[in-house]
């Protein structure tokens, strides 16, 4: 007769936990332009794995921000990449990168209220 385990509930790590290593990971590729570029992929590799596991928490919206973060960066990182041949990619680039760190520090700080991270409006 085989024996049935208790569902893994203390195994591993917490979905918050989990959630703020993505961020954390995200905050490191952004806070060093890009050199540590590799911790955001890992970010967004994480956050597509769970959000599964996630659906239904608020958990599943925060890596959602994290995604929608990283595409639409990626988006304008490129835009600005290609302006900077007529120098207004470089005014794109800090633009881009304030407007990463204040999505990075918004769903954190939603994150320690246990709450979803808010759309701006």
């Amino acid at each position: 007769m085989t024996e049935v385990l208790p569902p893994e509930d203390d195994r591993g790590l917490s979905m918050r936990t989990l959630t703020h290593a993505m961020y954390g990971l995200f905050a490191l590729g952004v806070v060093t332009a890009g050199f540590l570029g590799l911790a955001i992929v890992f970010a967004i590799v994480i956050a597509y794995l769970k959000r599964s596991d996630a659906a239904g928490t608020v958990y599943a919206r925060h890596m959602d921000w994290i995604i929608k973060t990283f595409w639409w960066g990626l988006l304008w990182f490129v835009i600005s990449l290609i302006t900077t041949l007529f120098y207004l990619g470089w005014i794109l680039l800090v633009i881009l990168g304030v407007w990463l760190v204040f999505r990075i520090i918004k769903g954190w700080l939603a994150l320690f209220a246990g709450e979803p991270p808010q759309p701006e409006s």
